[in-house]
């Protein structure tokens, strides 16, 4: 028990992170990790989205009629993601970033992570093993997001976290915040992933 405990919270974050194994959920990946301070953000929505709503759907598994189990599970994460959105704009000093991420943050109830864990996962286990998994899998995502947005808010604004950590003579590189630079560092981190981990490659 403790050792399948073990494997559903390592596996997703290293041998089948969901963005680098399983290519899910890359255009949030893409599209909110300009600065650091707002893929931090959006991991930790991801992270509480998954793991609450895969307990949830868990807890409601053996009560939901299969015809209609989609229907709920998009009322239950929906339900989340709203509860998430509305925590971040009550937040003192998240104003500016809920501004940033409120589109994204809204697109979390279609993230492929979020309904194909409670789908794979949730619906076939208890509620614990399925926290622990949706938990895992945010972590998962997220770790990836915060990689991505070290380098481009690194090496495109020379700051992180908003603060200048580059000499001030530093030239901002405007490659490295559009969108294709998030891409090519995606790329970059599936190949460095597959490289070290042989299973995953291809014979």
């Amino acid at each position: 028990m403790a050792q399948n405990l073990k494997e559903t919270i390592l596996n997703p974050i290293l041998k089948g992170n969901p963005i680098t194994v399983l290519v899910l959920g890359i255009c949030s990946a893409l599209a909110v990790t300009v600065q650091l301070k707002g893929a931090l953000v959006m991991a930790l929505s991801v992270i509480v989205v998954t793991g609450v709503s895969s307990l949830i759907c868990s807890l409601l598994r053996n009560t939901i009629p299969n015809r209609v189990r989609i229907i709920v599970q998009l009322v239950v994460v929906a339900m989340m993601v709203i509860l998430v959105d509305q925590i971040l704009k009550a937040g003192e000093g998240t104003y500016a970033i809920d501004k940033q991420l409120s589109v994204y943050i809204g697109l979390i109830i279609t993230n492929c992570i979020v309904m194909g864990r409670i789908e794979a996962f949730a619906l076939g286990n208890k509620p614990i093993p399925s926290l622990l998994d949706g938990l895992a899998n945010g972590v998962g995502y997220g770790l990836i997001l915060v990689i991505v947005a070290f380098f481009r808010e690194l090496l495109g604004s020379g700051t992180l976290f908003g603060l200048q950590v580059l000499p001030s003579g530093y030239i901002p590189n405007n490659l490295v915040i559009l969108p294709p630079f998030a891409l090519i560092l995606l790329g970059c981190i599936i190949w460095v992933h597959r490289a070290i981990d042989k299973d995953l490659q291809e014979n």
